[in-house]
């Protein structure tokens, strides 16, 4: 079997307004960076050593020739990323105001497109682990089918799942009990289950972290790890609970980190050999996860998420 890591979901690009506390209507000056977080947990995963592929489908035009070549210079393997000559790359735009408050208009393409046909199954078969971290995947048919049948698949397959549900509520806006009842779906086929603190109120509408995490144990979820910012993340695998304490840092941005401190725990996972049996020692789950809380806290002292994340000599 294969160490190489598929990650499903969006490759897009986020037009950043660089104009200070100003809203869309007004902004004038925009940074464009490759966005997606499957593609953020590729590119730490393959900056820290490891081998990852990403899945996912792009316009054939400027902007996603550009998506496919950030991904090609940092050596993600991009065999799967299907060109689509019908629609448009998705573009996000987004300034922030000073409050910290977003504004955000997302113009979704060719993401949404992207068909069970379309995908390598020889190269799902191929992979033993597969991480499923998209914040649009389940937004709408034919992504939302292709993508829950791919799980469905690999759960079939004995396959190791990751998944995020990546929760945005800019994306979900009058369709929250819509994402909850979709991402339960994910997590009852997920081994290891990544949730911030808040996604697990949104998901289980429960206040109390360890009634919440019981709650996603019982739907299915193996190992579930709460996010919880600079105090380090909640882990369970269902007969042990710990915090592990994340290191401190001077916070930039902390856009990322999520996606990276994923990243951080499938490349440890890949190179393990058995991530299922890695993650029943509860002893090796916690170096694991501190080794991760390293990674997506040091993602945060740096602007962009990509070109945040450090490599493996950085995080020794």
């Amino acid at each position: 079997m294969s160490s190489s890591v598929i990650c499903i979901g969006e490759l897009l690009i986020d037009f950043f307004c660089t104009d200070v506390n100003i809203d869309l209507v007004d902004g004038q000056s925009f940074e464009k960076q490759a966005g997606g977080a499957p593609a953020n947990v590729c590119a730490t995963i393959v900056k820290l050593g490891g081998n990852a592929k990403f899945c996912g489908k792009v316009g054939n035009d400027p902007f996603g020739h550009f998506l496919k070549k950030t991904l090609d210079d940092l050596n993600v393997d991009t065999s799967m990323i299907v060109l689509d000559k019908e629609h448009p790359t998705t573009l996000a735009f987004v300034s922030l105001k000073a409050d910290g408050e977003r504004d955000f208009v997302f113009n979704r393409g060719a993401d949404a497109f992207l068909s069970e046909d379309e995908l390598d199954k020889k190269k799902l078969e191929e992979s033993n682990i597969l991480h499923f971290g998209s914040a649009t995947a389940l937004l709408e048919d034919p992504f939302q089918s292709t993508y829950l049948n791919a799980m469905r698949t690999a759960k079939e397959a004995d396959k190791f799942i990751s998944f995020d549900p990546n929760f945005r509520k800019d994306l979900w806006p009058d369709r929250i009990q819509t994402f909850i009842d979709l991402a339960k779906e994910g997590i009852a086929l997920a081994d290891f289950v990544k949730v911030s603190d808040d996604e697990l109120r949104i998901i289980t509408g429960m206040n109390d972290i360890k009634q919440g995490i019981l709650s996603l144990h019982n739907l299915g979820a193996k190992v579930i790890a709460v996010t919880l910012g600079k105090e380090g993340t909640f882990i369970s695998n269902g007969e042990n609970t710990e915090i592990v304490p994340s290191i401190k840092v001077n916070s930039i941005d902390s856009t990322g980190a999520g996606d990276a401190f994923v990243g951080a725990t499938l490349f440890q996972l890949a190179k393990a050999g058995d991530p299922k049996n890695t993650l029943e020692d509860f002893e090796h789950l916690k170096q694991v996860i501190t080794f991760s809380n390293r990674v997506g806290a040091m993602v945060c002292m740096k602007v962009g998420a990509i070109a945040a994340i450090p490599n493996i000599e950085e995080v020794s």
